[in-house]
């Protein structure tokens, strides 16, 4: 029976439903992980050679090794919940293992994405692990310089191209914030440089590291720009959450505020299943590999906001939270002499 598209749902009874897929099954998450880990190796290996041979076409190759990268952060994203293996001292392991490729210090990160699911369309807790949104009212209150910087920072060239370039070369080798001062946070980052250096410094004996800037830097950007456009359309699109602190509350958040960004099967895969984000922020306890399981067992969770990647394209020019409307609209929505 087809689900009824009008009925409504109760997002704490969707939770309950989701934390019954929320137990790791570690022979699973072992083959999740050798079969995205041995092809992404072969593929940078594979770019090396090309390089070191002068052969360039081979470059092509840091596309597929660029998703590749894209699916284990997501293998990465689920140890920091603790719900990719059993065990939390395996799932520190491999995280951290993969924050080195992926050039994100596994607790650091941990630390602010669990303030991100623990906030996530709070209008008065914004600012940690999220994409930095104005209201309407807010925008307009500021100074012409506040609003040129705002629009230089929403732009699709900066948020998707230069952002995810200095978030994961810069900003990732010496972060600031509050969840800095742990001591454990400030070990990651630390520790995730040194290996980093560690891994130049054998380059620069083995491949050279013209042949590793050439063959990894391409690979690297391209996975952290797919990755910031899965994380922004899984929060801002135009029928979105945001409520202030004494109306807000987190299964509502989660179950409005979070897309079910409908993909073809195959980018499913090679995103790890986040494309079902309305069931992870609902149970972050569901490993990704269980999610399409989740959803499909569930045909209410087909009833959450869908986006197409056709649709979501459209989610790119979105930038304000308009209060009075809910929705998120464009500085193009904004009246013409307001919005300059």
């Amino acid at each position: 029976m087809a689900p009824d598209s009008h009925k409504p749902y109760d997002p704490r009874a969707l939770r309950a439903i989701a934390n019954e897929y929320g137990q790791p099954d570690d022979w699973r998450a072992a083959r999740e992980l050798a079969i995205t880990a041995l092809p992404f190796i072969a593929l940078v290996a594979a770019v090396f050679a090309a390089v070191n041979a002068g052969f360039w076409p081979g470059l092509l190759l840091v596309i597929p090794a660029g998703a590749l990268l894209v699916r284990l952060f997501m293998i990465q994203h689920d140890c920091g919940h603790g719900t990719f293996f059993s065990r939390r001292r395996l799932n520190d392991l491999v995280g951290r293992a993969i924050g080195v490729l992926t050039l994100t210090p596994y607790t650091f990160w941990r630390r602010s994405h669990a303030i991100h699911h623990a906030t996530s369309g709070n209008l008065d807790r914004r600012g940690i692990g999220d994409v930095n949104t104005l209201t309407v009212r807010e925008y307009l209150s500021s100074s012409r310089w506040g609003r040129f910087f705002y629009r230089v920072y929403r732009h699709p060239l900066v948020i998707f191209g230069i952002g995810p370039t200095y978030i994961f070369l810069i900003r990732h080798r010496a972060p600031g914030g509050t969840v800095l001062r742990e001591r454990e946070a400030l070990l990651s980052v630390l520790g995730t440089n040194l290996a980093i250096v560690g891994i130049v410094a054998a380059a620069a004996f083995t491949i050279g590291l013209d042949t590793l800037a050439i063959g990894y830097l391409p690979v690297s950007l391209i996975g952290a720009s797919l990755g910031v456009w899965l994380f922004y359309v899984q929060h801002q699109y135009e029928d979105t959450y945001w409520a202030h602190e004494d109306n807000w509350d987190f299964a509502t958040a989660a179950w409005e505020g979070s897309s079910y960004y409908d993909l073809p099967r195959p980018l499913h895969w090679l995103t790890a299943n986040i494309g079902f984000h309305h069931i992870h922020h609902l149970c972050s306890k569901v490993p990704s590999y269980r999610l399409r399981d989740c959803f499909l067992a569930n045909p209410a969770f087909a009833q959450a906001r869908r986006l197409t990647l056709r649709s979501s394209l459209r989610c790119a020019r979105l930038a304000l939270w308009d209060e009075d409307t809910r929705k998120l609209v464009s500085f193009r929505d904004l009246p013409g002499a307001a919005a300059a």
